[in-house]
């Protein structure tokens, strides 16, 4: 997607910092879209990411789910306490270390989570399959460097 400055400009002529500006718009463009794929409910986005992060994944702790949020542990004691109350998430002791709090989905949390889940891959899927094989490739190399963008 090219912003007004730099439509019609050739990919090699195009600056390091537009590159940078076009990829956080775009990113925070798809990323909007993509959570706004979700089942009816008053679920807000981070109870929705922890609750899919959890049916994906298993159980965690207050600690693992804060910082794959990136947000303080005060904060994500909210949202699993959310969660909890709502009745899509248990607590339990960890097995390893009895001090430790695991937090899971219940049935109705894994449910929802694998719902969510489903809705937001069959857009993007169905997103993708409406382009061309050439644009699909292009997208398969752009988000393996993203990735690689990511782990550093």
């Amino acid at each position: 997607m090219q912003n007004h400055a730099t439509a019609g400009r050739p990919a090699a002529e195009i600056e390091d910092d537009d590159l940078g500006a076009q990829v956080r718009s775009a990113v925070g463009q798809l990323y909007r879209r993509f959570r706004s794929e979700r089942p009816e409910g008053g679920l807000g986005d981070v109870a929705l990411e922890v609750l899919t992060h959890l049916h994906k994944n298993g159980p965690r702790t207050l600690t693992d789910l804060s910082e794959r949020g990136r947000v303080s542990p005060a904060s994500m004691s909210q949202t699993v306490n959310r969660l909890t109350s709502a009745g899509y998430v248990v607590r339990s002791p960890d097995p390893r270390d009895g001090r430790r709090v695991l937090f899971s989905a219940t049935e109705e949390g894994h449910r929802l989570g694998g719902a969510t889940r489903t809705r937001r891959n069959a857009w993007l899927d169905e997103q993708l399959g409406a382009l061309s094989a050439e644009d699909r490739a292009v997208i398969a190399r752009a988000a393996a460097l993203f990735s690689r963008i990511a782990d550093t």
